[in-house]
């Protein structure tokens, strides 16, 4: 980067032209209330704020630009409370997109912005440095030539580009980068949901390279050989079966070597197994998306990134998985159906609409498939075919899951359980994720806060399968988390000690409905969960704030002995806010520990995940 630079606090930022956004409305009001079945912090929005045009304004300010990058560590000033002092050294790294909007008048997806790493570095003396900057992917560094401006030139899947190319543009993955952040094994790494992790320095944040955890090279020949070696072990008629291998065959060059996408996809979502302190990760194969059986390759780690196990399965299901799970014996994936859409994929071809059209929700079958697929020795002695999924009695799109455990019965079969949040297929849609209008340039919230049946909208949900002793399922339900907490909610998390073992608390990022026209999105709450008993306790920022995903990291022996991380988005004074609460004390005037503010100068965009990393 070479473009003018200026002082900031203890570090030097550098800056580019931004777009200008017309300012909301300022107001600041103050006040709690307690809501009805549970415990609960809560402020009132005033009413000369609750208008559409408000909402509108905050919804699309918290998905600002932010251009400048912060290399150089910079001190946060505590603007509430202090850092605890058994508050452990280490750092809470945060991911997501960073740039929306080129110099050329294109306006791009949330899911399809540059990656843009932040990070938090708690030291041994109590203080917070905040560090900020881009993934420099290959794409971005193309899209960002000359380090001063920035010209659109990859669709990317859900993007429709104003300007540039558009008709017969073919560079549509867009590896960004901007999903998921990972330390493990003394490597830095953002993820993204179709291609290699990128590797940066965890202090720096210096862009290292791409990062070829699976080894694959392009990969092509070995997905060929999986595809051969799992087929012969499934039990499909074999002219369906020949049909596939064919349309495979044909469409793996064509995805390669026009589209540029790599033979293996691999998930963005990652799972730690705390027990044998492995990282467990999964990918599919490219043609997936387009063929109507999908294959899944997982894969198991040491701490140096030794792999230890790799195993391969392929279902006969066109699914779409975002995040999955695992537990003891089995990998578990929750199949969210999908289906070809036709003229969809015609207006994609023509640039006008976005490449996602080709693809569309499948909401034929009125139940969710759950594939228990054998990850130890005795799940597979069992002979269970476990290319048949248990159908869980209620139709769902899986979005995120908090944890996974299983527990011996009395017959001598396994109950497992799910802990996760889902959707209505009526309410999800590919093209309209975070309210993406690629005719306007604005997102437009009022998509994502439709007035529909509850059932519709993210909720948590604990999903219950009971096996015997064969492996057979003897029944299976689904049921919300609680029956207090009906309200809209995501990004459950754990305290990660209890992961794949009962568990007792659930956080998630939650709706409390105090804003007229945002009533369930963005989350402006932190929801607690005491799976035991189904009680809810709550905290919610006031006024004009929204926050993303809560990360709980553990300072004791008790479940809840704790603190909870997370981004405070205050879009009423353009601000961000690193906001660190006491779980213990969730729903109790005095949960906030500590409050550290960004520089106004360096707000950043709502992020994805997060990862806490200890010293």
């Amino acid at each position: 980067m070479a473009p003018h630079t200026i002082a900031a606090m203890h570090g030097v930022v550098r800056h580019h032209p931004r777009h200008r956004v017309p300012r909301p409305p300022r107001h600041c009001s103050h006040g709690h209330g307690h809501g009805r079945g549970f415990s609960v912090v809560r402020a009132t929005a005033a009413a000369t704020t609750d208008s559409l045009s408000a909402a509108f304004w905050d919804y699309n300010l918290l998905f600002r630009s932010q251009r400048a990058e912060s290399p150089d560590p910079i001190l946060l000033r505590v603007t509430e409370g202090a850092i605890p002092s058994d508050f452990p050294a280490g750092t809470y790294y945060l991911v997501g997109p960073g740039l929306f909007s080129d110099d050329h008048g294109s306006t791009v997806h949330p899911l399809d912005g540059h990656g843009y790493l932040r990070s938090f570095r708690f030291d041994t003396n109590r203080t917070v440095h905040y560090s900020a900057r881009y993934v420099e992917t290959a794409a971005k560094r193309e899209e960002n030539a000359d380090d001063a401006s920035w010209r659109f030139t990859h669709r990317g899947p859900f993007s429709v580009l104003q300007g540039g190319s558009r008709v017969g543009n073919v560079k549509v993955m867009k590896n960004t980068a901007n999903t998921s952040v990972l330390r493990w094994g003394g490597r830095l790494l953002c993820l993204w949901e179709g291609g290699e992790p990128y590797e940066l320095d965890p202090r720096t944040l210096e862009t290292i390279g791409p990062f070829d955890l699976l080894g694959l090279g392009d990969g092509t020949d070995e997905v060929a050989r999986d595809n051969r070696e799992v087929t012969r072990r499934r039990r499909r008629p074999w002219l369906h079966e020949a049909g596939i291998d064919v349309a495979a065959r044909l469409l793996r060059p064509v995805l390669s070597g026009v589209f540029s996408m790599p033979a293996k996809r691999l998930l963005a979502h990652y799972k730690i197994d705390p027990r044998t302190n492995r990282l467990l990760m999964v990918a599919c194969n490219a043609e997936d998306l387009l063929l109507p059986r999908s294959n899944f390759t997982f894969y198991e780690f040491d701490a140096n990134f030794a792999l230890v196990q790799k195993r391969e399965f392929v279902v006969p299901d066109h699914l779409m998985i975002h995040d999955w799970t695992f537990t003891d014996s089995h990998y578990v994936l929750l199949g969210n159906r999908i289906k070809l859409d036709i003229p969809g994929s015609l207006l994609a071809l023509t640039g006008t609409h976005p490449m996602i059209a080709a693809l569309a929700v499948d909401p034929s079958r009125q139940c969710t498939p759950v594939y228990l697929l054998p990850r130890s020795p005795e799940a597979e002695a069992t002979g269970r075919d476990w290319s048949v999924p248990i159908e869980a009695p209620s139709q769902m799109w899986s979005m995120h899951v908090g944890n996974a455990f299983e527990e011996r019965n009395a017959r001598g079969g396994l109950n497992i359980r799910l802990h996760m949040s889902g959707c209505s297929y009526q309410w999800f849609h590919f093209h309209r994720m975070f309210g993406y209008n690629w005719l306007n340039k604005k997102l437009d919230p009022s998509f994502m806060n439709i007035a529909k049946g509850r059932e519709w909208l993210p909720r948590l949900v604990q999903v219950s399968i009971d096996l015997d002793k064969r492996g057979a399922c003897r029944g299976c339900s689904v049921r919300r988390l609680s029956d207090q907490w009906t309200r809209p909610a995501d990004f459950p998390a754990i305290n990660p000690s209890f992961a794949n073992r009962r568990s007792k608390f659930i956080y998630a990022g939650g709706a409390s409905g105090s804003r007229r026209f945002l009533p369930y999105f963005p989350f402006d709450s932190v929801v607690k969960v005491d799976v035991s008993d189904g009680s809810v306790r709550l905290w919610s920022a006031e006024g004009r704030k929204f926050v993303g995903e809560p990360v709980f990291f553990p300072t004791g022996g008790r479940e809840d002995d704790g603190y909870v991380l997370l981004v405070e988005y205050a879009v009423s004074d353009h601000r961000c806010h690193l906001v660190v609460l006491d779980a213990r004390k969730i729903g109790e005037r005095n949960a906030i520990v500590a409050k550290l503010e960004v520089p106004k100068h360096l707000t950043f965009p709502m992020g994805f995940h997060g990862f806490w990393a200890d010293e």
